[in-house]
């Protein structure tokens, strides 16, 4: 799985709710104060380069869209996470949430239906 800047993950965000647009396109929908194009610019052929992100040319133009589902990155960058911080162990995972005092009551609900299911799905 590739890595992200945080810069070339702001562009992707973009990217994915675009679903395809232009330079002008993905700076129109920064916040103000808008980057320079040409910084745009370089961060998207970077993606170009790290085959995240595909083009078409009309004329002198490019649009560009996304060969990555934002759901299959976020899935990666979460595998990477638990393997690099958790010893890719799920209960490490779960004991580092329930330390965590900021959680909230229908947080700890919905995570334990969803590994319910989950139970379910696996014992068939």
């Amino acid at each position: 799985m590739v890595t992200l800047t945080k810069a070339e993950e702001k562009i992707m965000k973009l990217l994915w709710e675009l679903e395809k647009g232009f330079i002008k396109d993905i700076i129109e929908k920064m916040p103000d104060p808008k980057p320079p194009y040409n910084s745009v610019s370089t961060i998207v052929r970077v993606l170009v380069k790290k085959e995240i992100v595909g083009f078409k040319k009309y004329g002198g133009t490019y649009e560009y869209y996304p060969l990555i589902s934002k759901d299959d990155y976020s899935k990666g960058q979460m595998g990477s996470l638990i393997k690099g911080y958790f010893n890719n162990s799920f209960s490490q995972v779960v004991s580092f949430f329930s330390e965590n005092k900021n959680l909230k009551i229908e947080e700890v609900n919905e995570a334990i239906k969803m590994l319910e299911e989950l139970k379910k799905q696996q014992n068939g």
